[in-house]
């Protein structure tokens, strides 16, 4: 899709028959919009039928739970709604809570869906709303299987991704806006796990072994500045040619033109992003301890 919008998104068309929007007018007004003479499917009107739905389940379904667990639906400009739900019992143990992303998808053959895009906020434009974003998840387990197939059994990389993840969020609370909310979009989970992909297809991937853990976090933070300075991250699975054989990818995603997740962010924004990025490594320790919950924190040595 050109225009507004992330890069990488898709527009999902409609093709009409004879008499279609007479006999079905109720669908394309509640949910398509028309964009250059033709009818689409918009992920914004389709998001609030969803979210409506939801909350009306919801309330059916949490009385006949309310002695097993605890049942909340949380839905935030930008993010999809979440279903969070927390165990009761006695075993201090099953206090676990689990967090689930509810996102309407339209398949489109072998595992691939488009997904609504959440708004980034009540006043989006009709043009962004008719935006629906790529899902490639199950390629993306081929991926990591055959990297557990070719990496060391002890293979770092799924923990370098997960610590990088959680020194953005950490920095992130020391941030003001509107930079802090540029930099969770700019180092958004999307971008480390591509950084990641990018990364390892570089090889070789004995180097991933478990005791280079420092050397290899440290090498997707250089590259990821890197990244960020020259402003080019491409989508690892549109228009990619050196992906590996094992993951088998639909013809229209091998044949897609190239796309850079960071071509909506101007200069600046990505000179501060990997400026702060590079001081957050630096900084890694000191960040831990100031932003990270004392529980967690492990007594400190003496020298």
């Amino acid at each position: 899709a050109g225009g507004p919008g992330p890069h990488g998104a898709f527009l999902c068309g409609l093709r009409l028959r004879a008499g279609w929007p007479r006999r079905c007018r109720p669908f394309a007004e509640g949910f398509c919009v028309e964009l250059q003479g033709r009818s689409h499917l918009s992920s914004g009107l389709v998001l609030r039928w969803f979210q409506g739905h939801l909350q009306r389940c919801l309330g059916a379904v949490r009385y006949r739970l309310q002695e097993r667990c605890r049942i909340s639906l949380s839905a935030c400009p930008g993010r999809p709604p979440t279903l969070h739900i927390l165990p009761c019992s006695d075993y201090v143990c099953c206090h676990i809570s689990m967090a689930v992303r509810l996102i309407p998808a339209i398949p489109l053959g072998d595992a691939v869906y488009l997904t609504a895009l959440p708004p980034e906020g009540p006043q989006a434009a009709p043009a962004p709303e008719a935006l629906w974003g790529l899902n490639a998840s199950r390629q993306e387990q081929r991926l990591l299987s055959w990297l557990k197939e070719q990496a060391p059994a002890s293979s770092c990389h799924l923990k370098c991704l997960q610590i990088l993840k959680g020194l953005r969020d950490l920095r992130g609370q020391g941030l003001e806006e509107p930079f802090c909310s540029q930099w969770r979009r700019v180092l958004s989970s999307y971008v480390l796990k591509t950084a990641l992909f990018s990364l390892l297809l570089q090889g070789p991937l004995e180097a991933w072994d478990a005791r280079f853990l420092v050397e290899r976090l440290e090498d997707l933070v250089l590259y990821l500045r890197d990244c960020l300075r020259k402003q080019v991250l491409m989508h690892f699975f549109l228009g990619n040619a050196s992906l590996p054989e094992a993951v088998a990818l639909p013809r229209f995603l091998k044949e897609a033109a190239p796309v850079n997740l960071l071509a909506a962010f101007d200069g600046p924004t990505l000179d501060l992003a990997a400026f702060q990025l590079i001081n957050t490594w630096i900084q890694a320790p000191h960040i831990i301890r100031m932003y990270s919950s004392p529980r967690y924190l492990r007594p400190a040595l003496t020298p």
